[in-house]
């Protein structure tokens, strides 16, 4: 007997629906979207316990936008600021990133030298005052 083709199915198109910011995210949604592998993200969620995708029949994944944010974050910090696990999961375990929110885009401002080498200037001597005191404080206990 013939396998029976679905004519709906080929008259849908083949783009997917956008979701909600809030609604649940599959596992290769997320992939997609963060640009990394699926057995990254799973691998992910051995190392950090914060990531908690609700886990249905068959084992599929499906992320809450918190999750998803979190793992900006942590690819963010791998990837990006060259962090390493450990020391992802140390900012994690120290509160770091608990309500971090992602910042837009910011146009870059224009540095003023002048005004910068003024206030490093005026650092420096205030560091050099203090390095006399230090010293002079030495020289005075070790009498």
């Amino acid at each position: 007997m013939a396998a029976m083709s679905n004519p709906a199915r080929k008259l849908a198109p083949s783009r997917r629906v956008e979701k909600s910011p809030s609604a649940f995210r599959t596992i290769s949604e997320v992939a997609e979207e963060l640009d990394v592998p699926q057995h990254v993200l799973r691998f992910w969620e051995t190392k950090f316990p914060q990531v908690r995708p609700l886990k249905r029949g068959g084992g599929r994944r499906y992320y809450r936008p918190e999750d998803v944010d979190m793992l900006r974050r942590i690819r963010s910090l791998l990837y990006e600021q060259g962090y390493t696990i450990k020391g992802v999961q140390r900012l994690l375990r120290e509160g770091a990133l608990k309500h971090e929110t992602p910042m837009p885009a910011e146009e870059p401002v224009p540095i003023d030298t002048e005004g910068r080498r003024s206030m490093l200037e005026k650092v420096l001597r205030e560091l050099q005052d203090l390095r006399v005191l230090v010293e002079d404080f030495r020289r005075r206990c070790s009498l």
